[in-house]
């Protein structure tokens, strides 16, 4: 056999091989993701401390930079360009509720319930550019959610379909597992939360279903159905993967935010003269 046949054949099984290695194929290697924990239940384990990697407090839908509130501080507190979180980065608003999103995004200093240091409401409590924690257990096996904005959380109830006794700023969350994603109902809302800083909002008849699907041990796909009959006229989804905070010293801060909001709240009432 000739070298210029023995280097064909032997470039053809090198070639062959790279085909095979790269398609996870060659002994019997896979290109699957690792294996994600679980509970002794058998249940996917997502307790740790998870945050978003994305723009979406600032504004759900695709959006540029642009200059912040106080020109003074030039690019201090200026809006983050980026990309949207938005299924076809459409929000099916009814017409009459433009005008309010718009209002709203025009005087969001003003009227952000995040300003005011309000409850972040769901699924907004899960992207603001803070961490959450998640407390899982198997014996009860009800699920914590913990958020370091304005010391937020609330219980994922997973024994029983509760009804809750009255709207409240976090909704009330029934859980139940779909394969290995956890899924939750959300209902009983006040309709004081917003979805973003762009005055994106919500009546008190909205109503989330989450679904949290671990990829990997450290990664969680999250996605949120957002129905609301007053206010948009189909339901809509929102997506985003979030990350686990994987550093030794991860815990969430105390983040009471209150009394930086007080001024602004009530400082015109302190500052009225003795009649």
């Amino acid at each position: 056999m000739s070298q210029w046949l023995k280097g064909l054949l032997v470039g053809g099984v090198v070639a062959a091989l790279v085909t095979l290695v790269a398609a996870g194929e060659w002994q019997g290697a896979s290109r699957s993701s690792p294996p994600i924990a679980r509970m002794a239940d058998g249940k996917p384990n997502l307790n740790g401390i998870w945050a978003a990697n994305n723009a979406a407090n600032w504004d759900i839908q695709t959006h540029k930079a642009r200059q912040g509130p106080v020109i003074a501080l030039g690019a201090a507190f200026s809006v983050p360009g980026g990309m949207g979180v938005v299924e076809g980065n459409e929000i099916p608003y009814k017409p009459e509720a433009v005008a309010q999103r718009d209002a709203n995004g025009k005087d969001w200093m003003t009227k952000d319930p995040e300003v005011k240091c309000y409850l972040p409401g769901v699924p907004r409590a899960t992207y603001m550019p803070y961490p959450f924690q998640i407390v899982q257990s198997t014996e009860p096996n009800d699920i914590l959610l913990s958020y370091e904005f304005a010391s937020a959380s609330r219980i994922i109830h997973m024994s029983t379909n509760q009804e809750s006794p009255t709207d409240t700023w976090m909704g009330w969350s029934n859980g139940r597992w779909d394969g290995d994603t956890l899924v939750v109902d959300v209902k009983n809302f006040v309709d004081q939360t917003w979805f973003d800083r762009a005055g994106n909002y919500h009546s008190d008849a909205l109503h989330v279903v989450e679904r949290y699907t671990p990829l990997t041990p450290d990664v969680i796909q999250y996605e949120a159905t957002i129905e609301d009959p007053n206010v948009f006229t189909r339901p809509w989804k929102m997506s985003m993967p979030l990350y686990r905070r994987v550093e030794k010293s991860a815990q969430l801060m105390e983040y009471k935010c209150v009394e930086f909001a007080e001024e602004l709240m009530y400082g015109h009432l302190s500052k009225q003269p003795k009649q």
